[in-house]
């Protein structure tokens, strides 16, 4: 070998050394620098001292689990420090770097960075946190855990149901939680259109698209519902939708009969994206009852329908602003079933109200909700007198389109006086007479 030779194979050898040494610098480097310093208020936990720290503390825990290489988690810090100092003598935060201990990853089924885990009322059972990584957030489930606490200490039952819902990936949001005994009845025939995200709690994909998909619900809130299923929970359901990876995002028009009428959604997964292509697509007329305010609101919804279908709801001393929307989702599922198109109007008023339509409509004496229907052009109307429930004022209506319901006879030349109201503020009795007064304290402190 020539001497010209051996000093080149001299060089690269010096320089492959000098970079395995700076790639190894690097990678020794990144694991042991921690991400957090005792000024933080964030506790970095080994593999030695987790249990003796964590698990055997009576104090409440949050617990990042991070790699150093991983953007996220980068771009997680300040609200995570916020976190901190926000919850500084009430729970604890921690963080374990999962490539240096590889057993607590394990342990825990860390399969993505960052993941959020709540060490709160079952230390052996902790809860996983899936909503938006800001601090506000994450102060929010863990004041959930604070609440199971207490109720352990007084005795009390935790309420299994809404601890599922706290937890799950549209908790507190516009979204909807779908479920394999729920899907198809919400779904599949509905008179709405939707977008369903199908995810696994596993997956860094779908934690990252969740707090664009709570967005682009509050967005299209009215347009088009948006709904989240959990695959890994209902496997079935997901199989059944032809779901192979995650997030998978499918579209269902309205009256979708199967899930090969879905389309699925390849565009990117941020909220301005899901909500402009959502935009593009046809959306259900949105069933509408309207409250009966003045004469013109009346006219408007019945005026040219062949059959006003007109309901008086308890005021709301009887029946909340849960309970009248409750009655009031009842009646728009209704409306969905005969709606405009095909001659219905639709309308509702409290009780006491309209005291001249509902003496016209003799309606009123065996109680509240109550619900009649009225076809001026054929001089005749029927009062419902049955239990104020889907099923039942589904039989009823049926029976009024089939023409085997009894109806008497009405004089609709005759039109009782419509009083002028201020519209339902959808809010409790309380709260109405709250700020009536308060309204009346502004007048008497000006005057």
């Amino acid at each position: 070998m020539s001497k010209v030779s051996k000093s080149w194979t001299l060089k690269v050898a010096a320089i492959v050394a000098v970079s395995s040494l700076f790639t190894l610098f690097v990678l020794v480097a990144s694991n042991s620098i921690a991400f957090y310093s005792p000024a933080d208020d964030v506790v970095e936990l080994t593999a030695s001292d987790f249990e003796s720290t964590v698990l055997q503390d009576d104090a409440i825990w949050i617990v990042q689990f991070y790699a150093p290489w991983c953007s996220h988690c980068q771009a997680m810090l300040p609200e995570y420090k916020q976190l901190a100092k926000a919850l500084k003598g009430v729970i604890k935060l921690g963080a374990v770097n999962s490539e240096l201990h590889t057993e607590l990853t394990a342990k825990y089924e860390i399969r993505g960075f960052p993941l959020i885990k709540i060490f709160g009322f079952d230390k052996q059972k902790p809860t996983d946190f899936f909503g938006p990584r800001t601090a506000k957030a994450m102060a929010d489930m863990a004041v959930t855990e604070v609440n199971k606490n207490i109720k352990a200490a007084f005795g009390e039952s935790l309420d299994v149901a809404t601890d599922a819902a706290s937890n799950s990936h549209c908790s507190e949001s516009d979204v909807t939680e779908l479920r394999a005994d729920n899907f198809d009845r919400l779904v599949l025939n509905s008179a709405d259109t939707w977008l369903v995200e199908f995810y696994t709690p596993w997956c860094p994909h779908c934690k990252n698209l969740a707090g664009d998909w709570i967005a682009a619900a509050k967005e299209l809130k009215g347009k088009i519902k948006l709904g989240a299923l959990d695959a890994s929970a209902h496997k079935h359901k997901a199989a059944e939708h032809n779901v192979r990876s995650y997030p998978t995002i499918k579209y269902f028009p309205v009256q979708s009969k199967q899930p090969a009428d879905a389309v699925e959604y390849s565009g990117q997964r941020t909220a301005a994206a899901i909500i402009s292509w959502a935009n593009s697509k046809p959306a259900a007329l949105a069933p509408n009852v309207a409250e009966i305010t003045d004469e013109a609101s009346l006219f408007n919804a019945c005026g040219h329908k062949s059959w006003c279908v007109i309901s008086v709801l308890p005021t709301l001393l009887d029946c909340n602003a849960k309970c009248r929307n409750k009655l009031l989702g009842t009646l728009r599922e209704l409306c969905a079933k005969y709606p405009a198109q095909q001659g219905w109007g639709w309308v509702w008023t409290e009780g006491g109200q309209q005291p001249a339509l509902e003496r016209g409509l003799r309606v009123g004496g065996f109680g509240y909700p109550a619900l009649v229907v009225v076809n001026c052009r054929r001089m005749r109307y029927a009062v419902f007198k049955g239990s104020f429930s889907v099923a039942a004022l589904n039989e009823f209506l049926g029976d009024i389109v089939k023409g085997r319901g009894r109806t008497s006879t009405v004089n609709c030349a005759q039109k009782p006086p419509i009083r002028s109201v201020i519209p339902w503020d959808g809010q409790d009795a309380d709260a109405q007479l709250h700020s009536e007064a308060e309204s009346e304290r502004s007048i008497t402190d000006e005057l």
